[in-house]
């Protein structure tokens, strides 16, 4: 593998790495703001039907 090819699928194992970590912080901070702050169920924040409720309050 040259170093070019090296370089270029380390930056992309970066950046993949970067954006999963960014989801798994944005997972996190639902969770903790809809079960600590919202007083709801920390796992309620992934049902599709929480997701519709919010929708239609914002609507």
């Amino acid at each position: 593998m040259s170093s070019t090819t090296r370089y270029i699928v380390r930056k992309l194992i970066a950046i993949a790495l970067f954006v999963l970590l960014a989801l798994v912080l944005l997972a996190i901070g639902l969770m903790i703001g809809y079960g600590v702050v919202g007083d709801g169920n920390m796992f309620d924040v992934f049902h599709k039907a929480t997701w519709s409720h919010i929708s239609k309050f914002l609507n």
